[in-house]
């Protein structure tokens, strides 16, 4: 598959905004997987059921009913957490990308294009977004949208396009730079341990609320590197 990184163009928009969604999207059902079968998810599950048998007047079908009660509520928490990101996003900067990334020219947005089924297609995006340290006022890039369509996983592609925001950054006197990833994003995170970005720590802080966070056991890793 032959593919060509370029900067986004307008008649992009709606392919990168898809590409965006359906990129999140896919880490719900691994989220929760992953959730559930945590200890603290397992003992509250079987206590529902304990409870839900008890009050149900000994009825299995009762106690069955309130385990998946709570094991839905996990569902939900796991859904929320990448739709409201998504939906915010989709309101903001990915609302108008060529304001947000390509009127400030330490910005940038990038396409990956490939012909599938004869046609010419995007299937991977990838954003800088420069940044300014509140106290020494340094300025640092954060890297932002990296995505890659099932079409072209597996050919490198997720390399190419962090290196070619790379090679803007060191261009714009970039050296430093940040992002965040959610734990459920693995493949993004193993990319990211290979192309040198080094953890800094993992937090909660999120667009979600501090409930949707808790019961979805998601935390975020911010990492950087330095060029």
């Amino acid at each position: 598959m032959q593919i060509v990184i370029r900067k986004f163009k307008p008649s992009d928009h709606e392919a990168v905004r898809a590409i965006f969604r359906d990129g999140l999207h896919e880490h719900i059902n691994p989220s929760f997987i992953f959730a559930v079968s945590q200890p603290f998810h397992i003992t509250l599950t079987l206590c529902c059921c304990a409870v839900g048998y008890w009050l149900g007047g000994e009825s299995v079908g009762v106690a069955l009913l309130a385990g998946c009660c709570w094991i839905g509520l996990v569902y939900v928490c796991c859904y929320e957490f990448y739709s409201r990101y998504v939906q915010m996003r989709l309101r903001t900067d990915m609302q108008d990308i060529t304001s947000s990334y390509l009127s400030h020219p330490d910005n940038c947005f990038w396409v990956a294009e490939a012909e599938v089924n004869g046609r010419p297609q995007v299937v991977g995006t990838v954003a800088v977004e420069a940044k300014k340290h509140p106290e020494s006022g340094q300025k640092y890039a954060e890297l932002v949208r990296l995505y890659v369509s099932s079409a072209a996983r597996r050919t490198g592609l997720g390399s190419r396009l962090g290196q070619t925001a790379e090679n803007f950054c060191k261009e714009r006197g970039l050296y430093r730079i940040v992002l965040d990833a959610s734990s459920p994003q693995r493949a993004a995170l193993a990319l990211y341990n290979k192309m040198g970005y080094q953890l800094i720590q993992k937090h909660e802080g999120t667009d979600s609320p501090w409930w949707v966070v808790r019961l979805s056991r998601i935390k975020c890793n911010n990492m950087e590197k330095i060029l």
